[in-house]
Protein backbone atom coordinates (compact mmCIF):
# COMPACT_ATOMS: atom_id res chain seq x y z
CA UNK A 1 0.00 0.00 0.00
CA UNK A 2 2.48 2.51 1.01
CA UNK A 3 5.20 3.59 -1.57
CA UNK A 4 8.28 3.25 1.11
CA UNK A 5 8.91 0.65 3.19
CA UNK A 6 7.25 1.48 6.42
CA UNK A 7 9.17 0.57 10.23
CA UNK A 8 8.18 -2.64 11.32
CA UNK A 9 6.40 -1.56 14.68
CA UNK A 10 4.19 -4.23 14.70
CA UNK A 11 6.46 -7.19 13.65
CA UNK A 12 4.10 -10.38 15.46
CA UNK A 13 2.12 -8.03 17.27
CA UNK A 14 -1.62 -9.47 17.52
CA UNK A 15 -3.99 -7.11 16.31
CA UNK A 16 -8.11 -6.89 15.87
CA UNK A 17 -9.40 -4.38 13.71
CA UNK A 18 -13.50 -4.01 13.57
CA UNK A 19 -14.87 -2.11 10.57
CA UNK A 20 -12.34 -3.93 8.03
CA UNK A 21 -14.07 -4.39 5.08
CA UNK A 22 -13.71 -0.81 3.34
CA UNK A 23 -12.63 2.65 3.73
CA UNK A 24 -10.70 4.13 7.23
CA UNK A 25 -10.52 -0.09 8.91
CA UNK A 26 -9.58 -1.66 5.52
CA UNK A 27 -6.61 1.19 5.28
CA UNK A 28 -5.67 0.13 9.24
CA UNK A 29 -5.86 -3.19 8.62
CA UNK A 30 -3.41 -3.16 5.91
CA UNK A 31 -1.03 -0.57 7.59
CA UNK A 32 -0.39 -3.04 10.33
CA UNK A 33 0.10 -6.58 8.24
CA UNK A 34 2.91 -3.78 6.51
CA UNK A 35 3.89 -2.94 9.78
CA UNK A 36 4.43 -6.56 10.67
CA UNK A 37 1.66 -7.31 12.61
CA UNK A 38 -1.04 -10.43 12.78
CA UNK A 39 -4.14 -9.05 12.04
CA UNK A 40 -7.78 -10.64 12.35
CA UNK A 41 -10.21 -8.17 10.86
CA UNK A 42 -14.21 -8.14 11.29
CA UNK A 43 -16.99 -5.95 9.45
CA UNK A 44 -20.74 -6.17 8.81
CA UNK A 45 -20.24 -6.48 5.38
CA UNK A 46 -18.28 -10.00 4.01
CA UNK A 47 -14.71 -9.31 2.41
CA UNK A 48 -11.57 -11.11 1.35
CA UNK A 49 -9.61 -11.65 4.46
CA UNK A 50 -12.52 -10.19 6.48
CA UNK A 51 -14.71 -12.18 9.47
CA UNK A 52 -18.13 -11.42 8.92
CA UNK A 53 -19.85 -10.32 12.25
CA UNK A 54 -22.56 -7.90 13.17
CA UNK A 55 -21.04 -6.39 16.37
CA UNK A 56 -24.73 -5.17 17.61
CA UNK A 57 -25.75 -8.86 17.60
CA UNK A 58 -24.77 -9.89 21.45
CA UNK A 59 -23.67 -13.32 20.35
CA UNK A 60 -21.76 -12.91 17.10
CA UNK A 61 -20.13 -10.73 18.75
CA UNK A 62 -18.96 -13.02 21.50
CA UNK A 63 -18.69 -15.49 18.78
CA UNK A 64 -16.22 -13.29 16.62
CA UNK A 65 -14.19 -12.59 19.86
CA UNK A 66 -13.63 -16.44 20.73
CA UNK A 67 -12.64 -16.71 17.01
CA UNK A 68 -10.34 -14.27 16.71
CA UNK A 69 -8.89 -15.00 20.33
CA UNK A 70 -8.07 -18.92 18.95
CA UNK A 71 -6.90 -17.72 15.57
CA UNK A 72 -4.21 -14.98 17.41
CA UNK A 73 -3.61 -17.15 20.55
CA UNK A 74 -3.67 -13.54 22.30
CA UNK A 75 -4.17 -9.72 21.77
CA UNK A 76 -1.58 -6.85 21.49
CA UNK A 77 -4.03 -4.14 20.25
CA UNK A 78 -8.13 -3.57 20.04
CA UNK A 79 -8.47 -0.86 17.11
CA UNK A 80 -11.90 -0.27 17.17
CA UNK A 81 -13.22 1.49 13.78
CA UNK A 82 -16.18 -0.05 13.00
CA UNK A 83 -19.23 2.78 12.63
CA UNK A 84 -22.07 4.00 12.03
CA UNK A 85 -23.40 7.95 10.71
CA UNK A 86 -27.03 8.38 9.69
CA UNK A 87 -28.13 12.29 9.44
CA UNK A 88 -31.25 13.29 10.78
CA UNK A 89 -33.25 16.07 11.97
CA UNK A 90 -35.10 16.40 15.04
CA UNK A 91 -38.60 15.90 13.44
CA UNK A 92 -36.94 12.47 11.81
CA UNK A 93 -35.35 11.02 14.92
CA UNK A 94 -36.31 7.83 16.34
CA UNK A 95 -35.52 5.47 18.54
CA UNK A 96 -34.57 2.63 16.85
CA UNK A 97 -31.85 5.17 14.64
CA UNK A 98 -30.32 6.34 18.26
CA UNK A 99 -30.26 3.04 19.83
CA UNK A 100 -28.43 1.28 16.47
CA UNK A 101 -25.97 4.33 16.53
CA UNK A 102 -25.25 3.51 20.14
CA UNK A 103 -25.13 -0.19 19.82
CA UNK A 104 -22.07 0.12 16.90
CA UNK A 105 -20.63 3.15 17.88
CA UNK A 106 -20.51 3.00 21.60
CA UNK A 107 -21.40 -0.34 23.64
CA UNK A 108 -19.75 -2.84 20.61
CA UNK A 109 -16.21 -1.00 21.37
CA UNK A 110 -16.76 -1.40 25.13
CA UNK A 111 -17.92 -4.64 24.92
CA UNK A 112 -15.14 -5.76 22.88
CA UNK A 113 -12.57 -4.01 25.60
CA UNK A 114 -14.32 -5.94 28.18
CA UNK A 115 -14.05 -9.16 25.89
CA UNK A 116 -10.18 -8.92 25.08
CA UNK A 117 -9.42 -7.60 28.49
CA UNK A 118 -7.66 -10.48 29.88
CA UNK A 119 -5.93 -10.89 26.95
CA UNK A 120 -4.67 -7.45 26.68
CA UNK A 121 -4.09 -7.49 30.32
CA UNK A 122 -1.58 -10.43 29.56
CA UNK A 123 0.24 -8.88 26.75
CA UNK A 124 0.36 -5.13 27.93
CA UNK A 125 -1.44 -4.34 25.06
CA UNK A 126 -3.93 -1.59 24.63
CA UNK A 127 -7.42 -0.01 22.86
CA UNK A 128 -7.35 2.34 20.01
CA UNK A 129 -10.80 3.50 19.16
CA UNK A 130 -12.22 6.18 16.48
CA UNK A 131 -14.23 8.66 17.97
CA UNK A 132 -15.04 11.72 15.95
CA UNK A 133 -14.93 15.70 16.18
CA UNK A 134 -18.70 15.11 16.43
CA UNK A 135 -18.02 14.20 20.33
CA UNK A 136 -17.07 16.93 21.47
CA UNK A 137 -18.84 19.52 19.56
CA UNK A 138 -22.51 19.43 18.65
CA UNK A 139 -23.50 19.60 14.95
CA UNK A 140 -26.68 19.77 13.19
CA UNK A 141 -28.93 16.93 11.93
CA UNK A 142 -26.15 14.67 13.64
CA UNK A 143 -28.07 13.74 17.14
CA UNK A 144 -27.51 10.56 16.80
CA UNK A 145 -23.42 10.25 15.96
CA UNK A 146 -22.82 13.03 18.55
CA UNK A 147 -24.36 11.46 20.75
CA UNK A 148 -23.06 7.81 20.46
CA UNK A 149 -19.16 9.15 19.55
CA UNK A 150 -19.58 11.03 22.40
CA UNK A 151 -20.70 8.12 25.25
CA UNK A 152 -17.95 6.48 23.49
CA UNK A 153 -15.09 9.05 23.78
CA UNK A 154 -16.23 9.30 27.31
CA UNK A 155 -16.39 5.31 28.12
CA UNK A 156 -13.19 4.64 26.41
CA UNK A 157 -11.77 7.39 29.14
CA UNK A 158 -13.27 5.57 31.74
CA UNK A 159 -11.77 2.34 30.78
CA UNK A 160 -8.17 4.28 30.21
CA UNK A 161 -8.36 4.64 34.16
CA UNK A 162 -9.71 1.02 34.88
CA UNK A 163 -7.09 -0.54 32.81
CA UNK A 164 -4.09 2.11 33.78
CA UNK A 165 -3.02 -0.45 36.59
CA UNK A 166 -2.72 -3.39 34.75
CA UNK A 167 -0.26 -1.74 32.26
CA UNK A 168 -3.22 -1.56 29.39
CA UNK A 169 -3.19 1.97 27.42
CA UNK A 170 -6.36 3.28 25.81
CA UNK A 171 -6.98 5.85 23.49
CA UNK A 172 -8.99 7.48 21.25
CA UNK A 173 -8.35 9.13 17.70
CA UNK A 174 -10.77 12.19 16.49
CA UNK A 175 -11.30 12.84 12.75
CA UNK A 176 -13.18 15.31 11.25
CA UNK A 177 -14.58 14.93 7.63
CA UNK A 178 -13.10 11.33 6.17
CA UNK A 179 -13.21 10.77 2.25
CA UNK A 180 -14.57 7.20 3.06
CA UNK A 181 -18.24 5.51 1.79
CA UNK A 182 -19.56 6.10 5.34
CA UNK A 183 -19.03 9.80 5.05
CA UNK A 184 -20.22 9.97 1.52
CA UNK A 185 -23.02 8.24 2.36
CA UNK A 186 -23.86 10.17 5.33
CA UNK A 187 -24.14 13.27 3.57
CA UNK A 188 -26.30 12.52 1.03
CA UNK A 189 -28.74 11.41 3.82
CA UNK A 190 -29.29 15.53 4.83
CA UNK A 191 -32.37 16.69 4.45
CA UNK A 192 -33.60 18.75 1.39
CA UNK A 193 -33.86 21.87 3.64
CA UNK A 194 -30.56 21.83 5.30
CA UNK A 195 -29.19 24.81 6.52
CA UNK A 196 -25.39 25.10 5.04
CA UNK A 197 -24.46 28.26 7.23
CA UNK A 198 -24.54 25.74 10.22
CA UNK A 199 -22.99 22.77 8.64
CA UNK A 200 -20.62 25.43 7.73
CA UNK A 201 -19.27 25.92 11.47
CA UNK A 202 -17.71 22.46 11.87
CA UNK A 203 -16.03 23.30 7.89
CA UNK A 204 -12.05 22.79 8.65
CA UNK A 205 -9.12 25.41 7.87
CA UNK A 206 -7.38 23.11 5.72
CA UNK A 207 -10.02 22.38 2.49
CA UNK A 208 -11.79 18.91 1.71
CA UNK A 209 -12.18 15.72 3.44
CA UNK A 210 -9.04 13.96 4.78
CA UNK A 211 -7.73 10.53 2.86
CA UNK A 212 -8.67 7.48 5.30
CA UNK A 213 -4.41 7.27 5.53
CA UNK A 214 -4.17 10.35 7.53
CA UNK A 215 -5.88 8.95 10.31
CA UNK A 216 -4.75 5.73 10.05
CA UNK A 217 -1.22 6.99 10.77
CA UNK A 218 -2.53 8.44 14.27
CA UNK A 219 -4.30 5.28 14.91
CA UNK A 220 -1.08 2.97 14.98
CA UNK A 221 1.04 6.03 16.66
CA UNK A 222 -1.35 5.46 19.25
CA UNK A 223 -0.95 1.54 19.04
CA UNK A 224 2.54 2.14 19.07
CA UNK A 225 6.15 1.85 21.62
CA UNK A 226 6.00 5.29 20.45
CA UNK A 227 2.86 6.35 22.28
CA UNK A 228 3.85 3.97 25.63
CA UNK A 229 3.22 6.86 28.00
CA UNK A 230 0.07 8.08 26.28
CA UNK A 231 -3.60 6.51 27.49
CA UNK A 232 -6.92 8.35 28.40
CA UNK A 233 -5.45 10.78 25.34
CA UNK A 234 -8.19 11.99 22.40
CA UNK A 235 -5.96 12.74 19.16
CA UNK A 236 -7.84 15.26 16.92
CA UNK A 237 -7.02 14.57 13.31
CA UNK A 238 -9.72 17.19 11.56
CA UNK A 239 -7.43 19.69 9.55
CA UNK A 240 -8.59 22.22 11.86
CA UNK A 241 -11.86 23.04 12.71
CA UNK A 242 -11.32 25.71 14.75
CA UNK A 243 -14.45 27.35 15.74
Amino acid sequence: MSEQPRAQRFTDRRVVVTGAAGGLGQVVAELFREEGARVVATDVVPADGVTACDLADDAARDAFVAHALGELGGLDVLCNVAGIQKFAELGALSAAVLRQHFEVNALAPLMLAQAFGDALVESKGNVVSVASISAVMGQPYNAPYCASKAALLLGMRALAVEFATKGVRVNCVSPGGIATPMVEAAAAGLPADTNWDLVARSTSVIPGFMPPQDVAEALLYLASDAAASVTGSNLVVDRGVVW
